[in-house]
Formats: structure tokens, sequence, C-alpha cells
């Protein structure tokens, strides 16, 4: 064996059994839990895991503390949240790729989002490529949230998908964690106003960077919720989804809307105006 996981929960009981059992194959299974209330910790222990426990403070410095002091047995990571499926055509490509002589300090892939009972094909920006499988000692992160993956090394893509259910606790969880999510991309709006933030570069064969770049140049735009909701839901026809994909627009430009009220909001407190 060659690959270890990696995965992060909070409160997931609902979701880390069939989690686990995509991940059967594996021999070296982490559980890096942020102190949840629920039975998550004792279904991952009876299912092989072994789980350590921090404190959740933002992304990239939960999963930089990860790939920094956890002691992985095999030299790959896959990293998966508790609502993601690694599939069987997954694994084996994952398997085959992430060998200790193979040149790559990381690989990406892609991710099926499913809601209602159907893959979001076009409601959403896919294909977005992820860094997953990396050498946990040339990996870091940036970014309060959705954070960026910076690898040491050549990195190149796998083929298979990761299955991605995001609304597995409700809309109503979505809505608050999406709430929690908007704080933190709020300051990082702050920081693109303000001129405070490192520029990345647009034109680059990197898609993260050119990712962080384009949110970037969003972070900019005026009427950004209404540019989000025609941008999913016309641009890139998410009406072919169906329900599905007008809920999932509305959704996504509600989100856009709470950062851009928060982000607002920060700046006028920072130059001592009313809020």
């Amino acid at each position: 064996m060659s690959v270890s996981v990696l995965l992060l929960t909070l409160n997931e009981e609902s979701n880390i059994g069939a989690c686990l059992e995509s991940l059967s194959w594996c021999d070296d299974i982490v559980v890096l839990d942020s102190v949840s209330t629920d039975a998550t910790c004792s279904i991952a222990e009876a299912k092989g895991a072994r789980i350590v426990s921090r404190p959740f403070d933002n992304w990239s410095a939960h999963q930089n503390w990860a790939v920094n002091h956890i002691q992985f047995r095999n030299p790959w990571v896959l990293y998966l949240d508790a609502d993601e499926r690694c599939t069987p055509a997954l694994r084996d490509e994952v398997l085959a790729r992430a060998r200790a002589d193979a040149p790559e300090a990381a690989l990406r892939m892609r991710r099926k989002d499913y809601f209602m009972g159907r893959w979001l094909k076009h409601a959403q920006l896919y294909p977005t490529w992820f860094i997953r499988l990396f050498r946990p000692e040339r990996i870091r992160y940036e970014r309060l949230v959705n954070p960026v993956a910076i690898v040491d090394g050549p990195v190149s893509n796998l083929q298979e998908h990761i299955i991605h259910y995001p609304f597995s606790h409700g809309i109503s969880h979505w809505i608050a964690r999406h709430n929690r999510y908007s704080d933190m991309e709020a300051i990082e709006a702050a920081k693109v106003h303000e001129g405070t933030r490192s520029s990345a570069r647009l034109w680059t064969s990197d898609p993260n960077e050119r990712r962080r770049a384009l949110k970037d140049v969003f972070f900019k735009l005026p009427a950004r919720p209404m540019v989000k909701f025609f941008y999913y839901y016309g641009w890139r026809r998410g009406f072919l989804d169906g329900r599905a994909g007008f809920t999932y627009a509305s959704l996504q430009a509600m989100y856009e809307y709470m950062i851009e009220c928060k982000s607002s909001e920060l700046q006028r407190r920072r130059r001592g105006l009313p809020v």
C-alpha cells in the first residue's frame, strides 16, 4: 500500500460510515476531527480509522497542521471530506499513480456534485480541478476558506472523479455552513479591495493559481450576486439541471450577497464609518 487517507470531520455521523466504506481498500485512514459531539469518532474507530482531534480555526491552518503534524504510514495521502466518496475506478487510478518512484509531488482530480438526486453538471464550475492526492511534505495551503494548495514539485491530473454530496445534511446545514464560510471570504474580499492581498497570475497553466486570480477579479465586479446567478443558470446552462440547477444557482447568489455585505461592513469598520 502506498496511499494513506486524510478525512476532515465535524459531526459527520450521517456520512462517515458510507465514506469509510468507499475507502475500505486503504490500510491507513486518519480522521482529523474538529471535536465532534455526535457519534462520528466512535463510528470511525469501529471501522478501523485513527482519530486525531483538533479544534477548527480556519481551513488553511487546519490542513497545514495536518500535513505537518500527522504521521502517515504511507508516502502519499488522499484527502477527502466525509460527504465525499471514492469510487472503485478512482481507487484503482490512485493506487496505480501514487507510486513511491512517481515523478509528481501531487495529483489533481475533479469532483461530481450531486443535489436532488442528480449530478450538477452545468449549474456549477465543473470541471474544477482539486489537488487531493499528494506527498504531505511537499504541500502547503493558503486562504482562510476554499484554500489553495501550493505544491513543491510537478503536478499531474487524474481522470476519475470524487463523488460529492454537499447537501447530505440538508439545505439548512448548507446555509449555516456557508454563513460561516462567508465570514472568511469577506476577509479575503476586503484584502483585494484594500490592495493588501498577494496577487496571483491569471495567465498560468496552474489551474489553482488561475482560479485564485479569477476569484480576485470577481471580487471587484459590481452586482456580483446577480452576475453569479446568471453565470451559473444562464451562461453555464444550469437550466439543463432542472429544479436542482435553479435552486443551486439561487443559493450561490445568496452566498455571494452575504460575502458582499460582510466585506462592505468590514471595510467600513476599518475606516471608522458607521455600519
